[in-house]
């Protein structure tokens, strides 16, 4: 051998060890964990990493049996079947995520598996893990921020929904006190003193029955529009819709001390905003509409009421029935307030008239006013345009009924119309009549009436609904 062939062996040689210099080193530096398992179970090799991650020390793993190390730690079967599926499953590699423990900690490992292979026969398994705890962490933590955030984004959109269902009917503070409060929609009441209002359209029922269905919702929905932002600017939480009638509350959910002159100047305002109603119904093709308004102030039980299934937020008690009867009394254009709410109030009044009456129920007579005005720092007035009724060319002899509610209460009575403006009339008839008495006339259909005043000539009527064929009856009595 010449000496350039022994250099030219020795590099190779050298070449050689220095390969698997190279190769232990990299086997014995990386971050992964391997471990080389015989299919008859002996651990042929293990590095350095893979005794760190496993805390067993590498000579008490490399030439042992791996069922001596792991078998007997039944926390860790999760990690010894999947080394044992991986021995007895020589057709498939596997890729795996499995828990580890390791004393006190509880690891998450990533363990893949390939097959150690010497020449063209498989004589074991090479497995490669690596500790990837943290990255799970990582992970399940950013699942968490999006479970966080969709539950975010789901209770906003319930927020939103609460908020606009319930917008509109309260307003944007108490909506937000409702939301925020934990026990804010928990069934129960209490007892508040709160002033209640009740409105409703005059001769409503008899309007709806001569109109077409989708044109009457239109104007309902309108007049509801505005009456509920003439309510709502006042701090007035509505408790339904009655058809054409509110109900609405001052001073809850959300209490504040002048709610009874809150209330009323709510309902001025929602009696002023009925002749821009009225323009829109005109232009519309639609009739015009009158409202009355009662407004009581008393002891209550407000609250969730009730039952699981379903609940609202309402009032109930004697007040509340009162403030009904109040708003029977009325006629179109009309506030009539009770004593306890005129008592209530510090502000100014401006009242037209007032009257005494009976309520049925009642302990003992109430004295009602109507209010036409409230001062400062409300300064709302309404001003009601009262025409004197002309004489007819000749009376206008009629039938009539005497109603409770919607009955009549007794049999045909006879009485003639003597003198008429566009809603009033003069009346006069043999029967004793009583004033705010409602009554129902044959004068072209059925002319409902509410009596407002007894004068020498007759009863002074105001019409609540007038039928379509009036004017065309009227006529014939007012011509030459």
């Amino acid at each position: 051998m010449t000496q350039a062939s022994k250099s030219s062996g020795n590099g190779e040689q050298y070449m050689d060890e220095s390969i698997e210099v190279i190769r232990n080193r990299i086997l014995t530096d990386i971050s992964e964990g391997i471990m080389l398992i015989g299919f008859n179970g002996l651990i042929l090799y293990t590095n350095t990493t893979a005794s760190r991650i496993l805390g067993i020390p590498e000579g008490k793993m490399t030439g042992h049996r791996f069922a001596s190390l792991f078998f007997d730690n039944p926390e860790n079967d999760e990690f010894c079947q999947a080394v044992i599926d991986s021995i007895y499953d020589r057709n498939r590699q596997h890729d795996t995520i499995l828990s580890y423990t390791r004393g006190e900690q509880v690891l998450t490992l990533r363990m893949m598996t390939s097959f150690y292979v010497d020449g063209e026969e498989r004589k074991g398994i090479i497995a490669v893990f690596s500790d990837v705890s943290e990255m799970m962490e990582l992970r399940d933590a950013v699942r968490s921020m999006k479970k966080i955030q969709a539950l975010n984004d789901k209770l906003e959109l319930r927020n939103k929904l609460l908020s606009e269902t319930f917008g509109r009917f309260l307003s944007d503070e108490i909506v937000k006190k409702l939301l925020d409060t934990p026990d804010g929609l928990k069934l129960g009441g209490e007892k508040r003193t709160l002033t209640m209002m009740m409105s409703d359209l005059r001769g409503f029922t008899a309007l709806s029955e001569r109109m077409d269905a989708a044109d009457l919702i239109k104007l309902l929905n309108h007049y509801l529009e505005e009456m509920t932002a003439a309510i709502q600017a006042h701090g007035g939480t509505i408790i339904e819709f009655i058809g054409d009638g509110i109900l609405a509350i001052y001073g809850a959910p959300d209490y504040y001390e002048d709610h009874a002159a809150q209330a009323v100047a709510a309902a001025l305002e929602m009696q002023s905003r009925m002749a821009d109603v009225n323009k829109w119904n005109e232009k519309k093709g639609y009739p015009p509409l009158e409202m009355g308004i009662g407004i009581n102030t008393g002891e209550v039980i407000v609250g969730n009421l009730g039952s699981e299934k379903r609940t609202k937020y309402g009032v109930a008690g004697p007040a509340v029935n009162l403030c009904g009867r109040i708003e029977s009394y009325t006629i179109g254009g009309q506030i009539l307030i009770a004593p306890s709410t005129k008592e209530a109030i510090k502000a100014e009044l401006e009242i037209e008239k007032e009257m005494t009456v009976y309520p049925k129920g009642a302990k003992a007579e109430l004295l009602l006013s109507q209010v036409i005005g409230i001062g400062r720092p409300y300064d709302i007035h309404v001003r009601q345009e009262s025409r004197k009724p002309l004489p007819l060319k000749k009376p206008a002899p009629v039938c009539f009924y005497r109603l409770e509610g919607k009955h009549k209460l007794e049999g045909t009575l006879f009485g003639g119309i003597t003198a008429v403006t566009d809603d009033r009339a003069i009346f006069a008839t043999d029967t004793k009549l009583d004033v705010l008495d409602n009554i129902q006339i044959d004068a072209g259909g059925d002319l409902y009436c509410k009596v407002l005043e007894e004068k020498p000539e007759g009863y002074l009527l105001q019409y609540t609904a007038i039928p379509r064929g009036y004017k065309e009856w009227i006529a014939s009595y007012s011509d030459d």
